[in-house]
């Protein structure tokens, strides 16, 4: 698919197919599409200091000021916040990383469903080996790469992958999407490209180049998890509120990710999981589905 295309969505809850509002869409298209743009994005763009600094403008009280016309333009629903109204929050990034009220993300309660770690737009391959392309053709996954560990990716090599990509507008904390014990999480440095599919259609590996933190989930008839929390252009950083070695429930609070586009892989190994038939569907023809957090992502092979 062509690195100008419109992004095509499927939504999960409304059964229709839309048209992605793109946050920033003519400054990606300025600096991934054309030459110029991409002196920029490695001279600049892509190193973590950007970043930074853009997320300490939205930690200022004048960022506030972003907030209702940012509700407004992208239709979001107060209703859902956990905070009285939206003039609670002080700044844009602790609007961006707001919570919800814990109904306005019910888990699906089947022992045997695993499900969705964030709000966003899903891939779903059901056998990693096999994808010939992930967002453009010819594109593969290079798992040892992903989760920055020759060994650990070899068990996955074969295994089934959900790839989640949240845009600016979403709800940005994820959530464990199996029940089990979590390890210590492993950060892997690396630049700050965009996770759009203005970028990935060009180039792929930008997901196990950028920085990203793995953790592993000991999670019984589920096997050995790994979930990566992937970084991305004017994310300012990926914080943790859970606690390691401490079991957690299905759906239960992992972290969140600062202001910015950021992306989640969820990796199982071979035989662990039957993926959802829209998630496969979407990754064998390169269009995302758009689902909520807590929402079946597969169930026990």
């Amino acid at each position: 698919m062509a690195p100008d295309h419109p992004i095509s969505i499927r939504n999960r809850h409304t059964g229709h197919t839309e048209i992605e509002r793109v946050y920033g869409e003519a400054w990606l298209r300025r600096i991934y599409g054309n030459p110029l743009g991409r002196i920029a994005l490695h001279a600049i763009v892509k190193r973590a200091l950007f970043s930074r600094l853009y997320g300490r403008a939205m930690d200022l009280p004048s960022s506030a000021a972003r907030i209702a016309p940012f509700i407004a333009t992208y239709g979001l629903d107060p209703s859902e916040f956990a905070a009285p109204t939206p003039a609670a929050y002080p700044t844009f990034n602790e609007f961006f990383y707001r919570k919800l009220k814990p109904e306005a993300r019910p888990v699906d309660p089947r022992p045997d469903m695993a499900v969705l770690p964030a709000d966003g737009r899903h891939l779903g391959f059901q056998n990693a080996s096999r994808v010939s392309g992930i967002f453009a053709k010819g594109q593969t996954f290079d798992i040892p790469a992903l989760v920055a560990d020759r060994s650990l990716g070899e068990r996955y090599a074969q295994g089934s992958v959900v790839c989640s990509r949240l845009c600016p507008v979403d709800y940005h904390r994820f959530h464990f999407p199996v029940a089990g014990v979590p390890s210590d999480p492993f950060l892997a440095e690396g630049p700050l490209f965009s996770v759009n599919p203005i970028a990935l259609r060009q180039r792929a590996a930008y997901l196990w180049e950028n920085r990203r933190q793995r953790v592993t989930i000991d999670a019984g008839p589920f096997g050995l998890v790994t979930v990566v929390a992937i970084g991305a252009t004017n994310v300012g950083s990926i914080v943790n509120t859970f606690t390691p070695g401490i079991p957690v429930e299905k759906g239960a609070e992992k972290g969140y990710f600062r202001f910015g586009g950021s992306f989640l892989a969820t990796l199982f190994e071979p035989g662990r999981i039957r993926l959802q038939d829209d998630l496969v569907r979407a990754g064998e023809e390169a269009v995302e589905v758009y689902a909520k957090v807590g929402t079946p992502l597969g169930s026990l092979a």
